[in-house]
This record gives structure tokens, sequence and C-alpha cells, in this order.
């Protein structure tokens, strides 16, 4: 006889268990089956259920559910962490629609490397990106253009915020809107306070910049989706200061940057690093100003690591 199911979305994990948000609106605590577990350590590099997966739940006499069947996913935000085994590969957050990259304009102040490369990972996994810059009461709508507009003029979706005057919260919230929507960045960038501004009824916990250190103190300790009220899920995810670029090899890095893919094709080489080489089409396009020399330079620190000895030696 078929075992009967219903449909679900993991919400959490805690100590092995998982929550799922049922298809009839419930929220039951589940446990995996056996034979899932027994995939996870003979095929498995990674989490065999994470957050934000798609489910096929059994319910038990006692309302807990077990879970039959992992649905394949479309994509995910995954970072490496190595272990005894050798590279384990987290799922940070499975079938996202979109990743909300939350940068501050000040306190802390924009860490924009940081954010290019969070840029490249959600490039290089194919998830859609809207960044967020937040704390806009700060600084000023000007500054704060001076600041992330560069990233609009290369396509990406910027929403400028404040939780103060509530600038852009609606936007947001549009953005939002019956999607499954991650929201990432340093600790301390108002993650937490957006969401409470877009849906107060969420109450997270937030904290303040210290003073001493002008960093953020991790508020979020534990990765949670939340329903909304307008339709969708969203993640809090908590501070992350590093991801890294765990299967990118450094030839392909040109491609996770929309304003240097659409010029690779012209260079002379069709090795060209971008660095020394004659008839370079991207140090072409840092000359004559069509390329930002910030995002320049962060692709050479992201592909060469620290270049401070040598950059201002690059011939243009």
């Amino acid at each position: 006889m078929t075992k009967q199911t219903i449909r679900g979305r993991v919400m959490s994990l805690h100590s092995g268990f998982y929550h799922v948000f049922l298809e009839d609106g419930r929220e039951i605590v589940c446990h995996p089956r056996g034979r899932l577990k027994q995939r996870r350590r003979d095929e498995i590099r990674g989490d065999i259920i994470a957050m934000g997966d798609l489910v096929q739940v059994s319910i038990q006499s006692d309302g807990t559910g077990a879970i039959e069947e992992v649905e394949p996913r479309k994509n995910a935000l995954i970072r490496s962490a190595p272990d005894a085994r050798g590279e384990y590969k987290q799922v940070l957050l499975a079938n996202p629609d979109q990743i909300v990259l939350v940068f501050s304009c000040a306190q802390p102040a924009p860490h924009l490397r940081m954010l290019d490369r969070f840029l490249v990972i959600c490039e290089q996994q194919g998830i859609d990106i809207i960044i967020a810059a937040n704390k806009v009461d700060l600084v000023g709508e000007e500054a704060a253009q001076d600041l992330f507009g560069m990233y609009t003029k290369i396509g990406y979706e910027v929403v400028y915020t404040s939780t103060k005057s509530s600038l852009g919260v609606e936007t947001l919230k549009n953005h939002l809107k019956n999607k499954l929507s991650g929201l990432v960045g340093p600790s301390g960038v108002g993650k937490s306070s957006l969401l409470n501004e877009i849906q107060p009824s969420l109450g997270l916990a937030i904290s303040n910049v210290s003073e001493s250190t002008s960093k953020g103190r991790h508020t979020t300790v534990v990765r949670r989706l939340f329903p909304l009220d307008i339709g969708g899920f969203v993640a809090d995810l908590p501070g992350i200061r590093m991801l890294s670029l765990w299967d990118i090899e450094p030839v392909e890095l040109d491609g996770y940057f929309p304003e240097l893919r659409t010029r690779v094709a012209d260079c002379q080489f069709s090795d060209c690093s971008h660095v020394n080489e004659p008839g370079c089409a991207i140090k072409a396009g840092v000359t004559n100003g069509e390329i930002h020399y910030e995002r320049y330079e962060s692709y050479l620190r992201l592909r060469f690591g620290e270049v401070d000895e040598w950059i201002d030696d690059i011939e243009m």
C-alpha cells in the first residue's frame, strides 16, 4: 500500500529534528527516515536535508512527522566547511528565489569587498540578487548612492532602506512577497530590524553596533525560515563574515562579474588574466571609466589574494 504523504518545507533544524511547514498550514516536528541518513553517509558530502528543502512527510500517530523524501533542489546557497573527511558542503538555504545582501551605509561602514565576494558566490550558484543599502538615515540618500550606485550601473537591484524613516521598506517588502528569500550580510547591518519593520509580529532580537569596535554582534543564533503574511518565506541568516569561493576556478572568476564577462571576448588573448597582457578589454574598460576601479580591484584580490605591493604598477 502506498504511504500517504503531505508536502512541506523545512523551516529549521534543531538537534537532528526538523520543523516542517506543511501545505495545510500546520508546522510539525519531523525526523528523517533511516534510509535518508544512510544515503547521507554513503553518497552525500553535504547536507541531505536543509532549511528551505521541499519534503514529503508522513504523519505519525503522535502528531509528529517522518521525512520520507527530499525533492530535488533547484539551487542552494552553500558554503564549504572542512571536516575530518575533507570538505563538507553546508547548505545555508535550499531553493531560494533570491538572496538579499544587506550592507549598512555606516555603523558599521560598508565592507564592499565582502559584498563583491557575496555577489560572486550568488552569481556562481545561480541565485537572483537584491542589494539592500541600509541605515541611509546615517549618511543621507546622496552619500548612500555614492557608495552603492556602481552596483545599479552594472545591473543589480539596489534598494535604499532605513528603519528610522521607513525609507525603502515597502519596496523591499514587495520584493519579498511570495518568494523564498534569504537575508545575508555582516552582523550589525540591520537585517533583523528590517524584517521587524516589514512584519512586526516576527519580534526578532536586535542589537546595537559596539562603539569600541564599530562591529555588530550576532543576534540571530539559529537559522530559521519565517512565513510572511504577504506570502512567501524569509530567512534572517546569522552574520556571515566570509563565504569561501569553494568551487570557483580562478580562470572562471571574470565570468561572475557582470561588467567583466561582457568584455572578456574582446581581450586579445583567450586566457587573459586582465593584469599585464596587451590588448586587454577589461583594463581598457577601467581606463575609460566603463568599469569601476574598486570592482576591478575586488576581482584582482579575489583571484590573486593580496595585491597591495603591485596593484599600482599595473599598466592601464
